[in-house]
């Protein structure tokens, strides 16, 4: 009786110690969720154009089809939920779970290089003018009139003096890495602008004839 006894113990003990050394369930968002989390979530939506209205911290269907048509376009599984993956794309935190401080991740090849441009071109400017300088970037690929990739633009003769220089080859900061993030995720503070300049550090005649649409920080974007 006693070794019975024991043995169920053991295996108490057993169970026991797997539940407390068991890693924590990974945070999940989904239509009914709410809390700051949400609110993280739908400031992004709102910034990118996913989502219209108020942050109001509720996982409701409209946030719900906001995220899915985020999903869609970054490459994820369109289920509506925001999980370890969907986070990381967002560049959020979410604090309900061990997700990853995705915010400073670099999530593809393209990222990387659009962080680095932005590191070496603007690391000096605010953070909505280091956003501004990678949609330029996402702005040129999407014109006609430049190469049709990322790498296309930024390597292409001329663009960019970072690159004739040889600071496009620097490791960008965690801030030039959220810019590059969030400007692929749709934000574009320029409204459309193909060009920037510094008015105070160039002396190039022909982008002064470019018409400027917004300054942001000590660059002018053109179009």
């Amino acid at each position: 009786m006693k070794a019975l006894w024991r043995a169920a113990a053991l295996a108490l003990a057993v169970v026991t110690l797997a539940v407390c050394l068991a890693p924590p369930a990974l945070a999940v968002l989904e239509v009914g969720s709410s809390g700051s989390d949400v609110t993280k979530v739908q400031k992004k939506l709102i910034q990118w154009g996913y989502l219209s209205g108020s942050a109001d911290g509720r996982y409701g269907e409209k946030t719900r089809q906001a995220v899915v048509a985020f999903q869609r376009r970054n490459g994820l599984a369109a289920d509506g939920r925001v999980g370890p993956a969907t986070a990381a794309a967002m560049g959020v935190t979410l604090s309900g779970g061990s997700v990853t401080a995705a915010s400073a991740s670099i999530i593809s090849a393209d990222h990387r290089l659009l962080s680095k441009l932005v590191y070496a071109e603007a690391r000096g400017e605010t953070y909505k003018g280091q956003v501004a300088v990678a949609a330029v970037v996402l702005n040129r690929v999407a014109s006609a009139s430049f190469p049709n990739t990322i790498s296309g633009v930024i390597y292409q003769s001329g663009a960019f003096s970072c690159v004739s220089n040889g600071s496009i080859n620097n490791t960008p900061d965690s801030t030039a890495i959220r810019a590059a993030l969030d400007a692929l995720n749709g934000w574009d503070p320029t409204g459309g602008c193909l060009y920037y300049y510094n008015p105070k550090a160039t002396g190039d005649k022909w982008i002064r004839t470019r018409t400027v649409k917004t300054v942001i920080g000590n660059h002018s974007f053109a179009v």
